[in-house]
């Protein structure tokens, strides 16, 4: 892919992040008639996007919390509070009651989680209108037609096989950020926490690739098994553990196959979730 290439598939899931980023800081109370709003309870980060009637977005919070792990609910309470605490915030901002929303899971989990996570968006005051699985929502704002999507979320790696663009498979497999912040807990001697604090900030990022290369391979080794099958020559990398420099390149040699990603690989499927909401917030 050229970089006019690249320039052209990830322009509009640039803009719209870019445009995402602006209103988290600075909501933006519009005369839209209507708003569609994405919950996305990820492993180490919960993320609400409101977007207008011509599905731009006005406004969006996020907090990172540990109530979920490798893609399960396991402090119900605690995930209901900070929805429920980030809808709040983002009605005062919007001055309007956000009713409808949509929500994904890892995929894989549909039997075994689907359930709790509608309850804890209920819970939170939303009426759900759809439930996806969260590679799939990414691909609302990537617009992919052929390749493979890799979301590398908190606590899991799910992956889109997509083919003319249909869905071909959907997987998921143990590995994402939490494990890559174990190591670099263990490289560092520090708690958790500030092992997850560490990571996250850019400028100790060309530090830390050559101690998160190992992790970053096993990641590849699960794309490549994933991927066997099918005909796959491009890979599109989302999930905030994306947001780690350089990590494309890695999984790119690793795997022998195209790799790109957004600038701001986190916000991608936050923001298809709330492109997959069905019913409109009616103001």
């Amino acid at each position: 892919m050229t970089v006019q290439e690249k320039q052209k598939v990830f322009s509009y899931c640039d803009k719209l992040i870019a445009a995402f980023e602006e209103v988290i800081e600075h909501p933006q109370k519009s005369k839209s008639k209507c708003y569609y709003t994405g919950v996305d309870l990820g492993t180490s980060c919960i993320v609400i996007s409101v977007l207008d009637e011509q599905k731009k977005p006005v406004a969006g919070a996020y907090q990172y919390a540990d109530v979920v792990k490798d893609g399960m609910i396991v402090d119900y309470l605690g995930a209901i509070r900070i929805v429920s605490e980030l809808k709040q915030e983002l009605e005062q901002q919007l001055q309007t009651e956000l009713t409808y929303c949509a929500a994904a899971l890892p995929p894989g989990t549909q039997s075994l989680d689907h359930g709790v996570i509608r309850h804890v968006v209920e819970a939170a005051g939303f009426e759900i209108t759809a439930l996806l699985d969260e590679p799939t929502a990414a691909n609302e704002v990537l617009n992919i037609q052929n390749g493979a999507i890799v979301d590398i979320g908190g606590g899991t790696t799910g992956i889109t096989i997509l083919k003319d663009g249909h869905v071909l498979e959907v997987l998921d497999e143990p590995t994402g950020g939490t494990h890559f912040s174990l190591v670099v807990a263990g490289a560092y001697q520090l708690p958790f926490e500030e092992a997850d604090v560490f990571k996250r900030n850019k400028a100790n990022h060309i530090e830390l690739l050559p101690i998160l290369k190992p992790v970053i391979e096993k990641v590849s080794t699960i794309v490549i098994d994933s991927i066997r099958q099918h005909d796959v020559d491009e890979i599109y990398l989302v999930g905030g553990t994306c947001c780690l420099t350089g990590i494309e390149e890695i999984i790119e040699a690793k795997t022998g196959i195209s790799t790109y990603k957004p600038e701001n690989p986190m916000f991608v499927t936050p923001l298809g979730i709330a492109l997959s909401c069905k019913q409109q917030t009616l103001v």
